[in-house]
């Protein structure tokens, strides 16, 4: 093995090195969005419940934002009721802010909604 041939692995793993990070990284960005994603689907159920038993809109939203671990500057909860039933709509920027693929990437909006009919008084 000459002298060359010996740094040539070195070379190597200096070239793919940047790329296998960014792939981790962008890797924990979706993963951390997907969990964003379930998160919200659940303060979409959790506050369509509270409307369905007659909680106030303010009572919703604290109810949503207790339930889940959200910025809350980041959550818009809009309640619509009807005769029978109530519909909880859960909106969330996830920010997409890790190093090198946050700046890659714009937030994702995420949507949640749940429909439950309304609990008789």
């Amino acid at each position: 093995m000459t002298v060359r041939e010996r740094g040539q692995s070195t070379v190597e793993f200096a070239l793919v090195l940047p790329l296998v990070a960014v792939l981790a990284l962008a890797i924990a960005q979706v993963a951390l969005v997907s969990r964003e994603r379930v998160l919200v689907t659940h303060a979409a159920r959790v506050g369509a419940r509270s409307a369905s038993v007659g909680a106030g809109d303010a009572d919703v939203r604290r109810d949503v934002l207790a339930a889940v671990d959200l910025d809350p500057a980041r959550v818009t909860v809009d309640v619509s009721r009807s005769a029978d039933q109530v519909e909880v709509v859960v909106r969330y920027r996830s920010a997409t802010d890790l190093p090198l693929v946050g700046a890659l990437l714009d937030d994702v909006e995420l949507l949640g909604r749940a429909r439950m009919p309304r609990e008789p008084p």
